[in-house]
């Protein structure tokens, strides 16, 4: 079964007992300031526990979306590392409101388990409450309905005291005892097998016991002072993992081996570029990175957004975290945008405000990882330079103020700083954190100057428009479309402001913004930039650099006074920059054709995002579900180079919206348009080539842009993808560019092949690379043979420690591959032994570990061993108890590093006799 199915079958289970069928409550419990987030199915209902809310039904059933990422069920550090804890995760849940109680909850739940979902009935345990702590005695009451209304095997009902089979909302409040369902997956799913003295057992500490489902049997309510009393009603509220039971009926090892995230990871890993071994190798970031997208998707999608407090702080947290790991796996561009239309997929059928927000959540998730990636690198940089100075000081402790720094400076989250300084092994001042944010809100608090919009300076605009209206001179008509009249216009100077304020002159050197009565300057809309140029009269020269519409209808030029006095009222003749106005044309037409091409060659579904058309090049945003390949590319280049050379002529005109779209023309989705509407058409004006709304400026003839070439083809998030290009001169530039890269290429290449000709090149280079490569796996294999030898000559250091034979040694090494590689040699020639080799690679000390298994059973523990060694050099690892490697920053204490393995292992040995 899906998990789709899986969810729907539970929820028509109980349909069919009378259930009413409830949505998911919000991530964010607007009802309840003592919750951060909703982490428990029971949260939408909690006033009815309490006995102020009432439903209209007695019975319900839901699945539940929760958070945990805070408070006593913070799962944060497990996630990714364990199989089953999440920040986000699905909670499955049947709830009785003073209805039925014990029996009919029992009961079904093993007619759900067992008969519809055909778990084997000999795997599964109930446990039932036991009081180790008071005088509440045995539910004995459940443990008759398990025997009574259910075939469970007599023996596979077990008491458990209130740690384990008593629930509380809280300290005070309705609580009761509680009846938990698990199945025994078999000893293969035991992760603890190499433990001496470990036995499986329910609510023990392997993974071979699973917990699929509570129930609660609501009957008390808890005082202040600790005493209960029966409730007037009983209630049920039961809760079962979603992503548990679909790793169950799925017969999965992991949550994320499930089809919860398995979608989810192999984006991630196409994304990457990845292989298989790559991904094994890197699982616990993918698993990080799938966890925290679902959290993010969903966060973002029950209208929570990044910041720096509360709710905001946790996503924005998250959020960063996944972009952090993704970094650490190869990203070095946004990419959680991708990840979370993925989940949008697999969950938006149920989970339809998803869909309904797509737009909002990827948008909002690709920004802020944008924010966090500019600064991500430097950040790292800091806190490895940071690590390694307090280090060589012989400090693990990152001062608060220093982490604060890096929160304000670099947008790295306390957490994510916890993060990385336990992976040196270092730990977090988190006091003084607070500390220096509390100074640091203080201090900017009482400096903060908030400036409100200026209101009074639109109304000027506005009040100027009207104004020159009521003079004559100012029209509609002739602000709106002079620029599509040529680059060159006589007008007045109608207005002038310096610093904000309405002035009658102005004189050389200053900053000015000047309104005329008629304009060829058009303002930048649509992606457009605006045109720059100058305005001349007989006295005076203003050199123009932007133009703005800050009112509709008024435009203002804006620049500064390089000649003469200007005055209100002058004369003046106003002067587009043509050559430049002219390359934007050109880039602009060429939109248009991109367009047509991209929709040609991928699909009528590919619609403009978005776009950029300045002198020097365009940027055109579209959507499509997947990035575009080098043949499509070239297939789209050629298509708009093709229109080009067939010498479309280009019209323009004005029609209604509605005639203008019924008759075929393109409106695109983020603007806005009014009844009237300019077409741009191409080609036969019976049947264009391309016709779009659009108010830019635009060549005459295709003819006219010369050259197009695609530069660059990106990612900007989920479904939507990004094309630069250039036409005109910056492409003629550009080929003259490659070619001659290409010219001075072959001709490096010949040189060192000694080639005759450019037509023999590929054969002597091949040859010539045939030749490094043999001499570079001749390299190796003399490489790997000297580091043997040498190796042999270390046996000869083997230290006899309590009769455990011990190597630790400094050895010559360019990977970590290398070190593992030497302690397999150690245990080929040793059949019980400890190894510990440390090595500089990459200016770094790193060291690996090995225990053979007989002396594993003795309690020595690779990973701790290699551990404590690294702290001498500041830093720390781990790994498995056989076999375990390590890092550090000070390659100086190398040696004294090594130099205390033997009396590690002394100690160890010692602990465990």
């Amino acid at each position: 079964m899906t998990s789709a199915e899986i969810r729907q079958q539970f929820l028509d289970f109980f349909a069919s007992k009378g259930h009413t069928i409830v949505s998911s409550a919000s991530l964010v419990p607007h009802d309840d300031p003592t919750l951060l987030f909703t982490n428990a199915g029971m949260n939408q209902f909690k006033d009815v526990f309490l006995g102020v809310g009432s439903r209209p039904y007695t019975r319900a059933a839901d699945t539940q979306k929760c958070m945990r990422v805070s408070g006593k069920h913070n799962d944060l550090e497990d996630v990714g590392k364990s199989p089953y804890h999440h920040t986000l995760f699905e909670m499955l849940g049947n709830w009785s409101f003073g209805d039925y109680y014990k029996k009919e909850a029992i009961q079904w739940a093993w007619e759900l388990l067992t008969e519809r979902w055909g778990l084997p009935k000999e795997c599964l345990y109930a446990t039932v409450f036991e009081d180790d702590q008071d005088n509440l005695g045995r539910d004995t009451e459940a443990a008759d309905y398990w025997s009574q209304t259910t075939d469970i095997a007599p023996d596979h009902v077990l008491y458990f005291g209130r740690k384990d089979n008593f629930w509380e909302m809280g300290e005070t409040g309705p609580c009761g005892p509680c009846s938990e369902i698990h199945l025994d997956r078999g000893l293969d799913f035991c992760d603890m097998q190499d433990v001496p003295g470990h036995v499986c057992q329910v609510n023990g500490d392997c993974q071979r016991f699973v917990e699929l489902w509570n129930l609660v049997f609501i009957q008390y309510n808890r005082h202040d002072d600790g005493t209960l009393d029966l409730l007037p009603n009983k209630h049920i509220d039961t809760g079962m993992g979603f992503e548990r039971i679909v790793l169950v009926l799925q017969g999965a090892h992991s949550n994320y081996e499930t089809d919860l995230f398995t979608g989810i990871t192999r984006r991630i890993q196409e994304l990457a570029g990845h292989t298989d071994d790559q991904f094994q190798k890197n699982r616990t970031a993918y698993q990080i990175i799938a966890d925290h997208s679902r959290a993010v998707t969903f966060l973002i999608g029950d209208g929570v957004l990044p910041g720096n407090e509360g709710r905001s702080y946790t996503l924005r947290m998250i959020l960063r975290r996944a972009a952090l790991f993704g970094h650490k796996i190869g990203f070095e561009e946004p990419f959680l945008a991708e990840i979370a239309q993925v989940i949008m997929d697999t969950m938006g059928d149920f989970f339809t405000d998803l869909r309904a927000r797509r737009d909002f959540i990827l948008t909002t998730i690709t920004e802020e990882e944008k924010r966090f990636l500019r600064t991500l690198d430097s950040g790292l940089a800091r806190l490895d330079s940071l690590i390694a100075a307090l280090a060589s000081q012989g400090e693990n402790i990152i001062p608060g103020e220093a982490a604060f720094n890096l929160w304000s400076q670099d947008g790295f989250p306390l957490d994510l700083t916890r993060d990385v300084a336990g992976e040196n092994g270092f730990v977090v001042d988190e006091a003084g954190y607070h500390e220096a944010m509390a100074h640091h809100v203080k201090v900017s608090a009482a400096g903060q100057k908030f400036q409100a919009i200026d209101a009074e300076r639109l109304a000027v605009y506005s009040d100027l428009l009207a104004s020159l209206k009521s003079q004559g001179l100012l029209d509609d008509a002739g602000v709106a479309h002079v620029y599509t009249k040529g680059t060159v216009a006589d007008s007045v100077v109608a207005a002038l402001f310096k610093d904000s304020a309405l002035v009658t002159g102005m004189a050389q050197g200053d900053e000015v913004e000047m309104v005329l009565a008629r304009t060829p300057f058009y303002v930048e809309s649509g992606g457009q930039v605006s045109d720059t140029g100058r305005i001349v009269s007989p006295g005076w020269e203003v050199e123009v650099t932007d133009t703005r519409q800050p009112t509709p209808g008024l435009i203002v030029h804006v620049g500064r006074v390089i000649s003469g006095s200007p005055c209100v009222g002058d004369r003046a003749r106003a002067e587009v920059d043509a050559k430049r106005r002219t390359d934007i044309a050109r880039n602009h037409t060429a939109t248009h054709l991109l367009h047509k091409a991209l929709r040609a060659t991928l699909g009528e579904h590919v619609a403009q995002a978005g776009s950029l058309v300045a002198p020097d090049r365009l940027r055109f945003d579209f959507t499509h579900p997947a990035a575009v390949t080098p043949e499509q590319i070239k297939a789209i280049q050629d298509t708009v180079n093709r229109a080009i050379l067939d010498a479309y002529p280009m019209r323009a005109f004005h029609t209604s919206y509605r005639e203008a779209v019924t008759g075929g023309a393109i409106a695109l989705f983020d603007e806005k348009y009014g009844d009237r509407v300019r077409v741009i058409k191409m080609g036969d004006p019976e049947n264009p080539y391309s016709q779009e709304l659009c108010g830019g400026t635009h060549v005459s003839n295709t003819v006219e842009i010369a050259r197009f070439r695609i530069v660059s083809e990106t990612s900007v998030g989920a479904g939507l993808r990004r094309i630069e290009a250039v036409t005109g001169r910056e492409a003629y530039r550009l080929d003259a560019r490659t070619q001659q890269e290409h010219d001075q290429l072959v001709r490096i290449i010949a040189g060192y092949g000694h080639a005759s000709s450019t037509t023999t090149l590929p054969y002597q280079l091949e040859e010539m690379l045939e030749r490094v490569r043999e001499q570079e796996k001749e390299i190796a294999r003399f490489r790997r043979e000297k580091a043997r030898d040498k190796f042999e000559n270390l046996l000869s250091q083997v230290e006899n420690v309590n009769g455990v034979p011990v190597l630790a040694a400094e050895v010559e090494a360019t990977s970590m591959e290398t070190l593992r590689e030497m302690t397999d040699w150690f245990r080929d020639g040793l059949p019980s032994g400890v190894i510990v080799l440390g090595a500089v690679i990459e200016d770094k000390p790193r060291f690996v570990a090995a225990v053979t298994s007989d002396l594993v059973k003795r309690g020595l523990h690779a990973g701790k061993l290699v551990r404590a060694t690294a702290q001498i050099v500041g830093g720390g690892g781990g790994g498995k108890p056989t076999l375990a490697q390590a890092g550090g920053h000070d390659a100086t204490k190398l040696k004294e590093a090594v130099t205390s393995v033997p009396e590690l292992v002394r100690k160890e040995l010692k602990q465990k006799v």
